[in-house]
């Protein structure tokens, strides 16, 4: 488990993050927990969110990962 003070975690952000990968990281202010930084995958699987094929399409253009679909006329057995 990883703990963290508010202050701490302002002075080292990518620290926080990168502990998130992992796990939950605590964030306390004034030695009581306040906030819980977690991984966006770990915060779907809280919340039971998850991806649809619908969500993947309605995805802006520019969005990283863009899904591209080539066609090869090789693979169809089929000659022009």
């Amino acid at each position: 488990m990883t703990t963290l003070t508010s202050r701490e975690f302002n002075q080292d952000v990518g620290r926080a993050k990168k502990a998130a990968r992992l796990e939950p990281v605590y964030i306390t202010d004034r030695g009581k927990p306040t906030h819980v930084l977690l991984s966006f995958e770990a915060f779907r699987q809280l919340t039971g969110q998850t991806e649809s094929l619908v969500d993947l399409l309605a995805m802006p253009e520019d969005a990283p990962g863009d899904l591209e679909l080539g066609r090869s006329w090789e693979t169809r057995g089929e000659r022009f």
